[in-house]
């Protein structure tokens, strides 16, 4: 429902802004108080998992922790001033969906296959899994930096980003963030994380798609070769 259902109706933050979702706050405030969930109740429901303290966990614990550590507190803090005000309408669901969504995730750790919890890191679905992961954060942080850089000092408007896999995509930080997920789920082999996987990719393959179309509007000279979210694909 949430996949097909934002092919119709964009998310209006960022670019895509409308005033007819009510009143908005700062975007820094915003991106703080809809992901501090994930970092606070993850750790606090994770103290309680009956596994907590293996080597395994810890490791997921750190893995979870860096990817919204920065997001909640570096992401935000690198926003250029005069970014777009966010709808509380959005702050408010992202808000709910963390309270939900770091709790299951922390709980689905109880459930990690065996060999994961003697402190042997050699089960194929921990290695792929955490190498995914990995790649989608560095994919996410780059793709990002790009964007932060494309205007300079005291520049407004939208430019074409270049270089990365932006050569490719409309929108390789969602592509990394969806490989993110992907390797969790890998990595923790849990329906939790399943579940999270397939939440993080009806969220953003929309969007990307909406801002495909948004570039090729307003940017006659957008190269037609690029997919909005997978290399050759879509």
């Amino acid at each position: 429902m949430t996949l097909v259902s934002l092919f119709f109706i964009t998310a209006p933050y960022g670019r895509h802004k409308r005033t007819t979702w009510g009143p908005s706050l700062n975007p820094r405030l915003g991106w703080v108080l809809m992901e501090i969930p994930s970092v606070v109740l993850f750790a606090w429901t994770y103290s309680y998992v009956e596994v907590a303290w293996s080597q395994a966990t810890l490791f997921l614990l750190g893995l979870w922790e860096l990817h919204y550590m920065q997001r909640t507190f570096v992401y935000p803090a690198l926003l250029r001033s005069g970014a777009t005000a966010m709808p509380l309408s959005i702050v408010t669901m992202g808000f709910i969906f963390n309270l939900i969504n770091a709790p299951l995730n922390a709980i689905g750790l109880t459930y990690l296959p065996a060999s994961y919890l003697n402190g042997r890191f050699t089960d194929p679905r921990f290695l792929v899994g955490t190498a995914i992961f990995l790649l989608g954060f560095a994919v996410n942080l780059h793709s990002d930096h790009i964007l932060r850089n494309l205007r300079k000092p005291m520049e407004t408007g939208y430019k074409i980003p270049q270089g990365g896999l932006f050569r490719w995509v409309t929108s390789p930080n969602y592509l990394g963030e969806i490989m993110e997920w992907v390797g969790w789920m890998i990595a923790t082999w849990s329906l939790a994380g399943a579940a999270f996987a397939a939440f993080t990719f009806a969220n953003l393959a929309p969007r990307a798609w909406a801002h495909q179309k948004w570039y090729l509007a307003n940017f006659p000279g957008y190269p037609k070769n690029r997919k909005s979210l997978i290399p050759w694909v879509f």
